[in-house]
């Protein structure tokens, strides 16, 4: 299929990169396909009204359409905390979802991510996990582990500098939000 406005053409291609990770992102910080699904449109269809925004010298499309999916994702997750989540009536079934995130963790960038998330050192892990699939702030973090802030900090801060060296993310790629 061919389009005309190139715009959407781009989109396409943006989406046919990146929506599976986005989609397994979306559900491992969710928990939820649905919610998941719902994220990811949502994601896709920002980046095509904000694409003049997108700077490649602060980061790949990747990184930015992946950035959004998890604050979206924290978003969902922190309003649901707002509202209580209604139970199935008893005897009802949840649908069956498919395996999504097993089918974008197959990625090799996901697997490599994996296995240095998993290769950190124990409390990096866990405020990094925390944070970033947990939908967590610093405080929230730090008043869970019963630790300083600056300490949760810090550790975030040392977890994401060992990741971005295992992963082989150059540092002037990483520049500040």
């Amino acid at each position: 299929m061919t389009t005309a406005d190139p715009r959407l053409a781009d989109l396409e291609a943006l989406y046919d990169a990146h929506h599976r990770q986005a989609i397994g992102l979306a559900y491992r910080i969710l928990g939820d396909l649905g919610d998941a699904e719902e994220v990811v449109q949502e994601v896709f269809l920002a980046a095509w009204r904000t694409q003049h925004q997108y700077d490649a010298s602060r980061g790949t499309s990747h990184a930015w359409i992946l950035a959004m999916v998890r604050n979206r994702s924290i978003d969902m997750l922190r309003s649901r905390r707002r509202r209580p989540v209604q139970p199935l009536a008893e005897g009802v079934d949840p649908p069956d979802t498919l395996d999504v995130p097993a089918e974008a963790v197959s990625n090799v960038d996901a697997a490599a991510a994996r296995v240095a998330l998993n290769a950190l050192p124990p409390e990096q892990k866990q405020v990094i996990e925390l944070a970033y699939f947990g939908g967590l702030s610093h405080t929230e973090i730090a008043t869970q582990l019963a630790a300083p802030i600056g300490t949760v900090k810090g550790r975030i801060r040392l977890g994401l500098d060992r990741l971005r060296i295992a992963m082989g993310v150059p540092q002037d790629a990483l520049s500040a939000s």
